[in-house]
C-alpha cells in the first residue's frame, strides 16, 4: 500500500469538474484507490461519493492506493491533485 497526505488549495475544494477528472483518472489504474477525510474513507472511483464528502480549501485528505499497480497508481494521483487541487 503506498499513501500520501495533500492539503487542499483549491478555493472550492473538491466540487463537480475536479471530481469527475479525479474518478476518471482512478479508474484508470487496477489498484483500489481512496480518499480518507477524518474518518471517512471512499473509492476515488466513486463520483458522487467523492463529492458528498464535501472536502473544501484547507483540509487535509488521504490517498491511498492497494493493488498491482499502486505505485504508478499513487504517483499519478500525487500529480493530479498538485495540478488540480
Amino acid at each position: 500500500m503506498k499513501q500520501f497526505d495533500y492539503t487542499i488549495t483549491d478555493a472550492l475544494g473538491i466540487h463537480a469538474r475536479p471530481a469527475g477528472l479525479l474518478a476518471k483518472e482512478a479508474k484508470q489504474f487496477q489498484s483500489v484507490c481512496t480518499i480518507t477525510k477524518g474518518d471517512v474513507t471512499k473509492k476515488l472511483t466513486q463520483l458522487m461519493m467523492l463529492m458528498s464528502m464535501g472536502v473544501k480549501q484547507g483540509d487535509v485528505v488521504t490517498i491511498k492506493a492497494e493493488g498491482p499497480d499502486e505505485d504508478a497508481a499513487i504517483e499519478a494521483l500525487e500529480a493530479f491533485f498538485q495540478a488540480n487541487l
